[in-house]
């Protein structure tokens, strides 16, 4: 790097912090409020058409793939055409998706519509938190706090989980108490109860879209080319890879990232069937589950709500995650240790699982922003939203290989406490705090990237 002078984002008229909060805010919300209102009852969805769980299996598995295949590239093209280009087009992806699962009878739809859901999610990953940081620092300085803002986000993406969740839940009950029958005749079978939330999801995502196009104002760009394209995507997706390798505070983020990945993913593994077997049918324990992941999203926005009084109840951000993830590891091991009890006779273990459930989401809560703090402290604008894909892509990458492991371990307290010590490892790891490094050194610099990149870099 030639310490050459690191790139801003230009002032947008009339987009001060508060408003810049409030968008980010809302667009995160109207981005996860579908998701949520469409998985809850995507398996009964699928099952009900007809598909085996070996089929359906497949279909979350092409979601996840090609949200981990896509993660860096999208990321890139964030830094290159601009933040609310990309968020609108995540938004149509999940309409189309979304339309195709309420719709669809066959598996090759399904199959294509959880791809299209995947490439949304890969879109999506950074670009609006870049936008926020970018408003926040065009507006107010680079020294600005921006772990307010990225804590209401995170608290807004888990409200809307949490409501999407239950809402997709009950809308096919309650339609089926009504006019379930009557619609699946009226539409020869092709809208079924299951259908209505991915169809209301697909509703949201045209709010979401003309809400991103309205309220995402950006500096003007380069109008960018085919050329620029090809040529400053994979650039940036070099240099943010350079930049994890070479500093020592983001490989830090990344490594959270990783375990945080691995015990959500051992978590959502294994939850369903401890529900289960506590309430004794797989009906009920469905009804169960889907109340502990409404608590634990709610944990999760409380946790988010706190991130910033932890910052400054602990004296520094580094703290604060030292403190959430050290909780979430604490609310692991209780599952961990009351995981040989299934009885729903045992009310103290199983209040005890059901605190320690609580306290993984909200000590996550109170890591995520005040890592991304830290995060974004360390990279500006022309690589932020490809840092927030390489951050995410660790997440997505560890948590598919925790959960195969996950998966062949005997059912027990084993792969609970394996979870709560991986993710204990990730807390250890801010015990010391990360020496400073100069700016110049952590930001991507445009003099060293090739003609086509810096031909589509904003200008301070």
């Amino acid at each position: 790097m030639s310490g050459g002078p690191a790139l801003a984002a230009a002032p947008v008229p009339g987009l001060d912090e508060a408003t810049a909060r409030r968008r980010f805010v809302a667009v995160s919300f109207l981005f996860w409020l579908p998701i949520g209102m469409s998985l809850a009852p995507a398996v009964l969805l699928f099952t009900e058409r007809g598909m085996g769980l070996a089929a359906v299996a497949g279909f979350f598995a092409a979601h996840s793939l090609t949200a981990a295949a896509m993660e860096l590239p999208t990321g890139g093209f964030s830094d290159v055409i601009g933040r609310r280009a990309v968020l609108a087009t995540a938004g149509l992806l999940n309409l189309t998706a979304l339309t195709l699962l309420g719709l669809g009878t066959d598996a090759w739809v399904f199959i294509l519509g959880m791809a299209l859901m995947g490439s949304a999610r890969a879109l999506s990953s950074g670009p609006a938190e870049a936008w926020y940081v970018d408003a926040v620092h065009a507006a107010a300085g680079p020294d600005a706090d921006v772990r307010t803002g990225l804590a209401r986000g995170s608290s807004a993406v888990s409200v809307a989980l949490a409501l999407g969740t239950l809402l997709g839940g009950a809308l096919p009950w309650l339609i089926g108490l009504g006019p379930g029958a009557w619609l699946t005749d009226v539409t020869s079978g092709l809208v079924l109860p299951l259908s209505v939330p991915a169809l209301l999801g697909a509703a949201v995502e045209v709010v979401f879209v003309l809400h991103v196009l309205r309220a995402l104002l950006e500096p003007p760009r380069p109008k960018a080319t085919l050329r620029t394209v090809l040529g400053g995507v994979p650039a940036a997706i070099a240099d943010g890879l350079r930049l994890g390798a070479r500093d020592a505070l983001i490989r830090r983020v990344l490594l959270t990232a990783s375990a945080t990945g691995a015990a959500l993913a051992a978590l959502e593994l294994l939850t369903p069937g401890r529900a289960a077997a506590l309430t004794g049918a797989a009906e009920s324990g469905a009804v169960l589950f889907a109340a502990l992941a409404f608590a634990g999203f709610a944990c999760a926005a409380l946790g988010s709500q706190l991130a910033p009084a932890a910052a400054r109840l602990t004296g520094s951000s580094e703290r604060a995650v030292l403190a959430g993830l050290g909780s979430a590891a604490a609310g692991l091991t209780l599952l961990g240790i009351t995981a040989a009890t299934s009885s729903a006779t045992d009310t103290l273990a199983t209040a005890t699982a059901a605190a320690g459930y609580g306290l993984v989401y909200l000590g996550l809560g109170i890591a995520g922003p005040n890592e991304n703090d830290l995060l974004h402290r360390r990279v500006d604008s022309s690589g932020r939203a490809t840092a927030l894909s390489v951050q995410s892509l660790a997440l997505q990458l560890c948590g598919a290989g925790a959960g195969l492991v996950a998966g062949v371990l005997p059912l027990g307290p084993l792969p609970w406490l394996l979870a709560a010590a991986v993710l204990l490892g990730g807390a250890l790891l801010w015990v010391r705090r990360a020496a400073p490094q100069p700016p110049e050194n952590a930001r991507l610099d445009r003099d060293t990237l090739p003609p086509a990149l810096q031909e589509t870099r904003p200008h301070a």
